[in-house]
C-alpha cells in the first residue's frame, strides 16, 4: 500500500531525530571504497556485512525512505517496486541489491510481506548507516540515495536525493556496470 490514513507508529523517536532538514553530502570519491556496515536482513533474518561482498560480488546500496509499514515516501515507493521487479536482472548480472530502510524490525517484516520483496531489506532503525553515508534527512526520515559498487567495493556511481531527481533509474544503475 502506498499511503494510508493510519499514522500509527509514525511519530516515534526516529521521526523526531530526523525531523530537521539536513542536506545530503557528496563525501565519497569514485574509485574508492565506501564504509563498511553490518545490518539485519529482514528477508531471511541474517546479519549482512558489506565487506563480505568485497572481492566476490558487485553491490548496489539503495537507501530508501519508508516512514512506517503503512507510510511510504511517494518518490521511493515506485523506486522500490522497480528494483524489486528487476531484481532477477541484477542478480543475473552478478549484482546484489541491498535495500536499506530506517523502519524497525517489526515494521520491516510487514513491508517485506506487503511488497513481496525478493531483495534483501536491511533494517537500520538507528539511522546510523544513513548518517555514515551522509544521505541527509528531512521531515521524520533519512533521505534516499543509491551507491553503486564494483566487486572490489569501489564506488562507481552515487545518486543523492534531490527534488529534481529523486532516485537513480533502473537503467542508470544497470549501465554503470557496462
Amino acid at each position: 500500500m502506498l499511503t494510508s490514513t493510519d499514522f500509527t507508529g509514525l511519530f516515534n523517536e526516529r521521526f523526531f531525530h530526523n525531523f530537521l532538514p539536513i542536506p545530503a553530502l557528496d563525501n565519497f570519491r569514485l574509485g574508492v571504497g565506501t564504509p563498511d556496515f553490518k545490518l539485519l536482513d529482514i528477508t531471511d533474518n541474517a546479519v549482512v556485512k558489506l565487506s563480505d561482498f568485497r572481492g566476490k560480488q558487485s553491490v548496489i546500496i539503495a537507501f530508501t525512505r519508508i516512514f512506517t509499514e503503512k507510510q511510504y515516501c511517494p518518490f521511493c515507493y515506485p523506486h522500490i517496486q522497480a528494483l524489486n521487479d528487476n531484481y532477477e536482472q541484477f542478480k543475473n548480472r552478478g549484482i546484489e541489491i541491498l535495500l536499506i530502510t530506517s523502519t524497525d524490525k517489526k515494521q520491516s517484516q510487514i513491508i517485506v510481506q506487503d511488497l513481496g520483496l525478493k531483495m534483501p531489506l536491511l533494517s537500520d532503525s538507528s539511522c546510523h548507516t544513513f548518517r555514515i553515508y551522509k544521505t541527509g534527512q528531512a521531515l521524520g526520515a533519512p533521505l534516499p540515495a543509491q551507491f553503486v559498487l564494483d566487486k572490489d567495493g569501489k564506488l562507481l556511481y552515487r545518486h543523492l536525493f534531490s527534488f529534481l531527481d529523486h532516485n537513480a533509474s533502473i537503467e542508470t544503475l544497470l549501465e554503470k556496470y557496462n
